[in-house]
């Protein structure tokens, strides 16, 4: 990714798969997609892996970023488990690892990681990228964070997405996610005021320009 060119383009899920479709090549491209917590990235991202498999079976397959959380183990003997999700909660080096081994696309299958969210667990080759996949999907809160620990993930992706989603949506979606899991009012509360809200914030005020911007409140 070429990080001195600041122009942005406004795109919708459609746009943005026809400009991949028409910009694909033989070899293997790796796009990021990042955004906010409660930004929709896991939902958008696999709308726009089956727009993209809609006429080419196989040609997009996921990766995502919160696979790579440390283990609840790990967090709490750094005194971190408070802050899961925060930027320092992640193996990045790990992704940055798994980012190369996909690009330089041998012709094998890739295992990697799956978060589940039921279990706050990282489960460790839980899914396949085959080796046909010409298009590896990254989503992932911190992909363009202006962070010399992230930072070195930007260059090795060919194309960057941010989702766009105003911070009141951000919250009321948080709110319903965590509702969901079964936390109180009380709860949700200071898990977004000492955490997710925290990490909205430095997502929406930190990240380096994307090439494109869509538009998912």
């Amino acid at each position: 990714m070429d990080r001195t060119q600041p122009e942005q383009h406004r795109l919708d899920l459609p746009q943005l798969t026809e400009h991949l479709h028409r910009s694909q090549r033989t070899a293997r491209r790796v796009v990021a997609i990042a955004g906010a917590p409660g930004s929709g990235k896991s939902t958008f991202v696999e709308s726009l892996a089956e727009q993209l498999n809609a006429d080419r079976p196989g040609l997009a397959c996921v990766l995502a970023m919160d696979g790579y959380h440390f283990d609840d183990r790990v967090l709490e003997a750094r005194g971190h488990r408070p802050r899961k999700g925060a930027p320092f909660t992640f193996d990045v080096g790990g992704l940055v690892a798994m980012v190369d081994r996909l690009r330089a696309d041998e012709g094998e299958d890739i295992a990697v990681p799956v978060f589940d969210r039921s279990l706050e667990i990282a489960r460790a080759g839980a899914a396949i990228i085959p080796a046909s996949a010409r298009i590896v999907l990254v989503e992932g809160n911190y992909l363009l964070l202006d962070d010399p620990a992230w930072l070195p993930l930007q260059r090795r992706f060919d194309v960057t997405v941010m989702l766009d989603v105003p911070r009141e949506v951000l919250i009321e979606r948080l709110i319903a996610r965590w509702r969901g899991y079964g936390m109180d009012q009380a709860a949700i509360r200071e898990k977004l005021d000492e955490n997710d809200l925290i990490n909205a914030d430095l997502v929406l005020s930190a990240s380096v320009p994307a090439q494109f911007v869509v538009a998912n409140g």
